[in-house]
């Protein structure tokens, strides 16, 4: 019996899981069939776009549009975690989830506030601007400390999944004598990497295209049959009851509302406006213009995951309160409602649409990590390295990290086994020292490199040591101040994180020497060039505002309907 009540977004334990079989029929391998052969033909003409450089592997040529860039944005944050690990966060805890999916007013902060200093510098990766913002040693381990997180979260977290979506799916539990999750998790790994190597940046955001549509359509057929199959969305309403409120009371012991009001934004912030794997869109930009509406255009997407993720969730929930489905655990909402409620071909649609969120997150991953590792490592200690080079040195990293990510898959069980708790407790550890620096040093040509490092490290330090403390956790003394450390709300430590990292960056900058106003000319709001804010000017009309109001009035709406 589902219940209600346990840590938010419970489960994602393939080793606990009930195997359920979703049974395809002949028109839905031809839908899953006729998928695969678009992708497989993206691919081949991405292939013969060849790769000349690194800007044409890493960064698509820089020459990418507003509906590519808006595509791939939201493709690459919509992976396994949502289709599976958000439905069954809906079934669990209702709306709970959901400020992290309203967020479309922090992609609009990247594109109107933060993309004209990324794009106009003409860098490849976020460590590379640290570099100019603050220092050499800022952006070494900006870069250390972003693949760190993609081998804790991205990598191994996005594998994980989808290797028990699969393994879920398919019904299989061995296969040779192996668990079919080690099989299909590698598997996955396999396909998405081969086309990810060979074609770079220019075939991710273009299959990117191709996935979106098939994602979204998948997902609202689910939405539509199953609000139907319930009896509408004032019984679901009804059903769920107090759990379609987005705001939890302060002492929730998940999402007490303080938390989520700060905590969320700290999180969104370091996410979308300077991680690598989502920023890496907007300096494929051909320019400011494209770089700006490809995040209005992925804002008016990334108000969808709510209605067709969440909901799915909490219409799981209610059916199953009337007995018309059966499920064991919430992870399995989505797979439940595939094999229950749709009609043959549309099964077919939805899976695709599965695969597509499965491999357009992984590749964002491979190409982000192997940019980051080729651009601010090994170019950086081998500056004489030709371009073939280079793209060799690229296409090995992404194998190497996600090797570490698939090893870390069994470390990442032991601090927990919830995906979602996983996930949401290493964000809250890396994102709050990163945005201190990026937030400060933007709007403040007075924060010194000497306190840009301080900052990045100390956050990293004291994120990884409530990590390390979280896993010997049953060893500390209940009464010590190392187990209140831990035993502390996620979301609030993040926010504390957050407010130390800021005072002790502050302070330092007042005891330490400034960057050199040469070194600052358009990287900060107080050092924006003529030239410059007359580029950024040129590039606005009336539809770019437009279009932001309506998003955040949109936004503004589903916060006040779900108060």
């Amino acid at each position: 019996m589902i219940r209600r009540g346990l840590n938010a977004n419970d489960s994602l334990k393939h080793n606990k899981k009930v195997t359920l079989m979703i049974h395809f029929s002949s028109l839905d391998w031809m839908v899953l069939a006729g998928f695969m052969l678009l992708l497989v033909a993206v691919v081949v003409w991405s292939l013969f776009e060849k790769e000349k450089n690194t800007s044409d592997y890493f960064l698509a040529g820089r020459n990418a549009g507003w509906l590519v860039i808006g595509s791939s944005i939201f493709a690459s944050n919509i992976g396994s975690e949502h289709l599976v690990g958000l439905s069954g966060a809906g079934m669990q805890s209702g709306m709970a989830m959901a400020h992290w999916e309203l967020q479309s007013w922090i992609i609009l902060l990247l594109g109107w506030v933060f993309a004209p200093f990324y794009w106009s510098s003409k860098v490849y990766t976020m460590p590379e601007y640290m570099e100019r913002r603050y220092s050499s040693s800022s952006r070494t381990f900006l870069s250390f400390i972003s693949l760190v997180s993609y081998v804790l979260t991205k990598v191994s977290v996005t594998v994980y999944a989808g290797g028990v979506v699969l393994k879920t799916v398919l019904g299989i539990d061995s296969l040779w004598g192996i668990d079919f999750f080690w099989i299909a998790a590698l598997g996955l790994v396999v396909i998405t990497g081969i086309y990810t190597v060979l074609g770079g940046m220019k075939a991710i955001m273009w299959t990117s295209v191709l996935q979106t549509p098939v994602l979204i359509i998948g997902s609202l057929v689910i939405l539509v049959v199953g609000l139907d199959k319930v009896g509408g969305f004032a019984e679901l309403e009804r059903i769920n009851g107090e759990n379609m409120r987005l705001m939890r009371p302060i002492d929730d012991e998940n999402f007490p509302w303080p938390g989520v009001i700060f905590g969320s934004f700290i999180i969104g912030f370091w996410y979308w406006c300077t991680d690598q794997y989502i920023v890496q869109r907007v300096l494929s930009a051909k320019g400011i213009q494209a770089a700006r509406r490809g995040t209005i255009f992925a804002g008016y997407l990334k108000l969808l995951p709510v209605f067709i993720f969440l909901f799915p969730g909490m219409i799981a929930f209610a059916l199953h309160a009337q007995g018309k489905i059966h499920i064991e655990s919430a992870d399995q909402a989505f797979a439940v409602l595939v094999s229950e409620l749709l009609p043959s071909g549309v099964k077919g649609i939805v899976i695709a649409g599965l695969l597509a969120a499965l491999m357009s997150s992984l590749a964002s991953l491979f190409n982000s990590s192997a940019t980051l590792f080729t651009i601010d490592f090994y170019k950086k200690f081998k500056p004489d390295a030709s371009e073939t080079k280079l793209l060799s040195v690229g296409r090995q990293a992404t194998i190497a990290v996600v090797i570490l990510g698939v090893v870390w898959i069994p470390v990442m069980q032991m601090v927990s086994d919830v995906l979602y708790e996983y996930l949401q407790l290493v964000q809250a550890l890396i994102a709050p020292g990163i945005a201190v620096v990026f937030l400060l040093g933007v709007f403040s040509k007075r924060i010194t490199p000497a306190a840009g490092l301080i900052g990045l490290v100390s956050g990293f330090v004291l994120g990884m040591l409530r990590l390390v403390l979280t896993i010997f956790k049953e060893q500390l003394a209940t009464d010590g101040v190392l187990y209140a450390l831990v035993d502390m709300n996620w979301l609030y430590y993040c926010s504390l994180l957050f407010i130390v990292i800021c005072v002790l960056v502050i302070a330092v900058s007042f005891f330490t020497k400034s960057a050199p106003e040469a070194q600052l000319a358009g990287l900060t709001y107080g050092s924006i060039s003529a030239e410059q804010k007359a580029e950024i000017k040129a590039g606005i009309d009336k539809w770019d505002i437009i279009h932001t109001c309506i998003i955040v009035g949109i936004t503004a709406f589903i916060y006040w309907r779900f108060w």
